[in-house]
């Protein structure tokens, strides 16, 4: 079983809106509703699973009926951090070891059927899995304080990090339950949890895509409309 587990509980401080961004239109549908479409239509994608703020849950609700998606089975309640919100939806599945988690950001409604399909069959072969994208700027590491240049890492080995990010159940439920009782744990990604407290487990990466942007700032929901427009008009044409 394939479940695709919907991150879409943060609030939009940083946006500085009335709703969260999954909320706002992209075209005629809110950028959640494009974001779950994409695993909707997924042949390989058994059950969805959304987490959200309380709050919204019963405009998620509303969305079901209007896009009729028949394979969201739960709408879960999440916590004030991403993690917490990833470890309700594991503990959901937690008698199910085997089932395939598939955490998506529900801010990056322009992930391809590709990167879903290529993400699905590595699970066949590895128990992590992760989507990055190589890194065209030079990166800069500073010293405490960001005031001078402590090191130039290689750009060669840097990606930029994306969703989906999957895991067979037990793997990332075993990361998390060791990674919870670390009193010096601070929030990361899954794969970054999956890496630091299970170090042996290899965590596959597979290419990415530039138009798999995550919302994060304004000007990132300007460059995702252009896409967006970009590629009903290939469709249209097509």
């Amino acid at each position: 079983m394939n479940i695709a587990v919907i991150v879409a509980g943060g609030v939009g401080r940083r946006f500085g809106k009335d709703l969260p961004k999954q909320f706002l239109l992209l075209g005629d549908k809110s950028i959640i509703e494009h974001t779950v479409n994409q695993f909707e239509q997924h042949p390989n994608i058994d059950e969805i699973v959304i987490v959200s703020h309380e709050k919204y849950i019963n405009r998620i609700e509303d969305f079901v009926q209007i896009n009729d998606w028949k394979k969201l089975k739960h709408i879960l309640k999440g916590g004030k951090e991403r993690y917490e919100s990833c470890w309700t939806a594991i503990k959901q599945y937690e008698s199910y070891p085997e089932y395939n988690l598939i955490f998506h950001d529900a801010v990056r409604p322009l992930v391809s059927q590709e990167i879903i399909t290529q993400t699905i069959l590595a699970l066949d072969k590895f128990n992590a899995v992760g989507v990055c994208i190589p890194a065209t700027d030079t990166l800069f590491i500073v010293q405490e304080g960001g005031e001078f240049l402590a090191q130039v890492p290689d750009r060669s080995s840097i990606r930029h990090a994306q969703t989906p990010q999957g895991f067979k159940q037990h793997i990332i439920r075993k990361a998390y339950e060791i990674a919870l009782l670390d009193p010096n744990f601070t929030s990361s990604d899954d794969c970054g949890i999956v890496l630091k407290y299970l170090p042996k487990e290899p965590i596959y990466m597979i290419p990415g895509t530039k138009s798999n942007i995550k919302i994060t700032h304004k000007e990132d929901l300007l460059i995702i409309e252009k896409l967006y427009q970009s590629l009903i008009k290939n469709n249209n044409e097509n």
